[in-house]
């Protein structure tokens, strides 16, 4: 990502994990361990300069979501598995997507509901997205009734992955597209006037 108005939405030290974003593999990925001293040394307060915090576990999830990014799914397991919420049942649904535990993120991605905010502006989006591939794999994702169905991306995700087809680079584009909205959903929330 080399968006400088999507980057400016963010403190600098989030910025800086997100230039460039990266497009993950489907599986697990290798950490970047250039970005692990950073992400450790993350606070509330270099992430939301000047701001208060008034959703603990969507701040959280940001965390999750950042270990994430850059391929550490142990860290982003060990606390998206501690948010009781919808949010955070999306988080884990993804990272045991991304390590190839498919029924695990199945069971995840059933407890964040058929609602969220999220899919539904993934929907959106996708259903606006142009392409030879558009009638395949991303109408196989959102369905019939225009919503996104997480079960069946990680359907096609598995599919997928590994394979080094253009289904394979479409499914990371839309996971890319997927983080960046549930990130910045929570990076909003998570503070006063956000």
């Amino acid at each position: 990502m080399h968006d400088r108005d999507l980057l400016n939405r963010y403190a600098p030290a989030i910025a800086s994990l997100l230039d460039p974003l990266p497009l993950n593999e489907l599986g697990p990925g290798a950490p970047n361990e250039t970005a692990h001293a950073r992400l450790e040394a993350l606070t509330d307060a270099a992430m939301w300069p000047g701001q208060r915090i008034v959703d603990d576990d969507l701040a959280a999830c940001c965390r999750a979501g950042l270990w994430l990014l850059h391929d550490f799914l142990d860290e982003s397991h060990q606390i998206s598995q501690r948010i009781d919420t919808a949010t955070g049942s999306f988080w884990h649904g993804i990272m045991h997507r991304r390590e190839g535990d498919y029924s695990n993120a199945k069971y995840w991605f059933r407890r964040v509901g058929p609602r969220h905010a999220v899919f539904e502006a993934l929907a959106a989006e996708l259903q606006h997205t142009g392409g030879q591939r558009r009638d395949t794999l991303i109408e196989q994702a959102i369905g019939s009734h225009d919503r996104w169905d997480a079960a069946r991306f990680v359907d096609l995700c598995q599919a997928a992955a590994g394979r080094g087809t253009d289904d394979e680079m479409l499914c990371r584009r839309v996971q890319q597209r997927e983080w960046r909205l549930l990130f910045d959903d929570c990076y909003r929330g998570a503070v006063e006037n956000g």
